[in-house]
């Protein structure tokens, strides 16, 4: 790819921000087969469903086709609830469709069959920031979703700097973006969200690449934000327990199954004594 083309590739990747995350993530799972659509969010809420969640999803499967023609069941039968205001964590092994799910309630790609609500505005942020934060400047990227919302210049300074307030990071407004830590980064992906208003945030193993300072930092941050706003939840995907401490639920998944929900501390218990006991048959 040339240096010509690199602005493109980096804009293409920062408007999977909000609700453009459904073209564009129509346009990178193109490859994949056509599939039926779930039913709309707004059948779903006509039933009663939404009640008091920004987040649910109920007997949600997803599948793909091989080259060979056969089916290949991805998710089976997934529900959730994600009450509004909150802080919930999606855990499971490697490859048991807690990111399928979650690209699912982003729009990124279309169920089998099931019935998902997700309030709106959401966004989906990157496990890797470099995905998704592009600008030269702090400044510049948490502004780039409001460029063509209509609002002044004043209008739009003052709801970065909530946004960056919000994450820890409004001293930072100035810095060019590549003198950025990985968690710094990822705060700036996440203020990016929060300027533009989302009531959702869907959250991507944020902490996968970084060193335990910035894995808290941004802990922290999404903490921050929902205290400083009874609007916004969030939706976090992780692999490490030691997060569960900040979680206001839990959700644990295998096989593309949820398997158990509800309060971390039972969910982390939960985990601590199948991996105990998988360790106790491999040494048997």
């Amino acid at each position: 790819m040339t240096n010509k083309d690199e602005p493109s590739r980096h804009l293409q990747r920062r408007r999977l921000r909000g609700e453009n995350a459904m073209n564009l993530g129509n346009l990178i799972h193109s490859s994949l087969p056509r599939l039926a659509p779930a039913r709309s969010n707004s059948s779903f809420r006509d039933n009663g469903c939404e009640n008091a969640a920004a987040i649910e999803a109920r007997n949600v499967n997803f599948s793909i086709s091989t080259r060979q023609g056969a089916t290949v069941p991805i998710l089976t039968d997934c529900s959730l609830t994600v009450p509004s205001g909150q802080l919930w964590m999606l855990l499971g092994p490697n490859g048991c469709g807690k990111s399928t799910l979650l690209r699912i309630l982003a729009g990124l790609l279309t169920p089998t069959n099931g019935k998902v609500y997700v309030k709106r505005p959401k966004n989906y942020v990157f496990q890797n920031p470099d995905h998704q934060v592009v600008m030269p400047t702090v400044e510049a990227d948490v502004a780039f979703g409001l460029g063509k919302s209509g609002f002044t210049s004043m209008e739009v300074r003052s709801k970065v700097l909530k946004a960056l307030d919000a994450v820890g990071m409004s001293d930072y407004m100035q810095r060019p973006i590549q003198t950025l830590s990985g968690g710094q980064k990822q705060r700036v992906a996440i203020a990016g969200a929060l300027a533009e208003a989302c009531k959702v945030l869907l959250l991507d193993e944020l902490t996968t690449f970084l060193d335990e300072s910035d894995q808290i930092g941004v802990i922290r941050a999404v903490k921050n934000c929902l205290e400083k706003s009874e609007e916004v939840t969030a939706l976090w995907v992780t692999h490490r327990l030691e997060e569960l401490e900040y979680a206001d639920g839990a959700i644990y998944m295998e096989d593309g199954k949820v398997i158990k929900r509800g309060d971390p501390m039972r969910i982390m218990n939960f985990i601590r004594a199948k991996q105990s006991s998988y360790s106790n048959q491999i040494n048997s």
